[in-house]
């Protein structure tokens, strides 16, 4: 049997990330998975690094916005009727945390890492090579409501004022001239250029340059079972494709399949996943927009890739085996079309991944009550990206007991009880 000093169940953004700060301790560390490095979840986001997301996404407060999407008609939120039982006490919960006074305190426990985030992952992509996936210029909001522009425009000149955030509001004129790739004809009210963010054109290969830095380092990375893990005596073991491994600590990042892994050791995670969906379209050069744009009404991202456009939907709710359902990205692609010529679909079918969300919009990060040496590092949500390399950071200063860069208490394990 082999032995490390640590192992890291999860190689997506947040699971590499952890293992290089664990390395960068000096542990010797084993990542583990069953695919590849940044191939689940990791790999479909928008490729939004989030410095201006300073206000979690809250569960909607106004009777009005409740019951257009208890109609279930909206693309930017679906959901399976037949899955409301399951998922109704997380609503509850998610609805009661996004009250003001609870909704501003799990803000104020994200904030230190919101704004740790970009120089996290720069330092990060300097070692690995990776600069070059990076790209200045942040992303924009789009509104075709001009009530609705108008309450986003106070908003952001609010934040601009309490956060510092670099943030322009742009008219339809000036909209068209940031991005000439939208039709000039199309019904938009105006926009918020939100500058501070950093986009990546290809997650999958920045999460790639960060697991070969680890690997480079001296980092193992194998091919294995999380459902494998057991404790034998004072090590936790897993089970690889080239035999057992153990470990005096272990590390849970396997996102959205976390909580069912550690509810066998006694700690109940009140997790949902947000089913998501993206495809690519080959744009023409002159089609192709200069950074991501969203869709604020219809609740999708456009985002300029190496693959293509990657549009990126909203949230479904549904189980995980529940067949991927072409409603909501058609809705979405419609409404694109009404915005800017999307080209053809790159792929005969669209990615699905599952985001992990806890009801209070907080990670999970830290050590599993009355089980020693097992940590948590998971529940990002629509941040997993954004957070990977910060989150690691604080994971690593509690296995090594170094004094943390923020306060550790929101993002405890303990905060569900056992």
């Amino acid at each position: 049997m082999v032995t490390v000093d640590c192992l890291v169940l999860g190689a997506g953004i947040v699971g590499v990330s952890a293992a290089l700060h664990l390395q960068d301790r000096g542990r010797s560390v084993l990542l583990l998975d069953r695919a590849a490095p940044g191939h689940g979840t990791s790999y479909g986001n928008a490729g939004l690094i989030e410095r201006s997301s300073v206000v979690p996404y809250a569960f909607p407060r106004k009777l009005s916005a409740l019951l257009a999407y208890g109609m279930n008609r909206r693309s930017d939120v679906r959901y399976d009727w037949s899955y409301l039982p399951k998922i109704a006490p997380f609503l509850l919960r998610y609805w009661q945390a996004s009250a003001p006074n609870a909704l501003e305190a799990s803000a104020r426990a994200l904030l230190p890492l919101i704004e740790a985030s970009i120089d996290e992952h720069k330092a990060l992509a300097r070692r690995a090579g990776a600069e070059g996936l990076m790209r200045a210029g942040g992303w924009v909001s789009l509104y075709k409501d001009p009530a609705a522009f108008a309450l986003a425009a106070k908003e952001a000149e609010a934040l601009r004022s309490s956060h510092g955030l670099a943030v322009s509001v742009l008219d339809r004129a000036a909209f068209l001239t940031l991005e000439p790739a939208f039709h000039a004809g199309a019904s938009i009210a105006g926009a918020v250029h939100w500058r501070d963010p950093l986009t990546v054109e290809d997650p999958l290969a920045l999460t790639t340059a960060y697991a070969g830095l680890f690997t480079r380092e001296g980092g193992q990375i194998a091919i294995g079972s999380a459902e494998s893990l057991r404790r034998e005596g004072e090590l936790w073991l897993v089970e690889t494709s080239e035999g057992s491994v153990g470990a005096r600590d272990v590390v849970v990042a396997l996102g959205a399949q976390s909580a069912t892994l550690l509810a066998r050791f006694n700690l109940r995670i009140p997790m949902a996943a947000k089913r998501g969906y993206h495809r690519h379209y080959r744009q023409a050069a002159s089609g192709m927009p200069d950074r991501p744009v969203v869709d604020e009404e219809a609740g999708y991202v456009l985002a300029p890739m190496r693959q293509g456009l990657r549009l990126t939907t909203g949230i479904e709710f549904a189980s995980f085996d529940r067949a991927a359902n072409a409603i909501q990205l058609s809705a979405c692609e419609t409404a694109a079309r009404g915005l800017l010529d999307l080209g053809p679909p790159v792929e005969a079918q669209p990615w699905l991944g599952f985001r992990p969300c806890l009801p209070d919009m907080k990670p999970v990060i830290g050590a599993v009550p009355g089980q020693d040496g097992l940590w948590c590092d998971f529940g990002h949500a629509h941040h997993g990206l954004t957070l990977g390399p910060v989150s690691g950071r604080l994971l690593a200063d509690l296995v090594t007991g170094k004094p943390a860069f923020a306060d550790t208490e929101p993002f405890s394990p303990a905060r569900f009880g056992r």
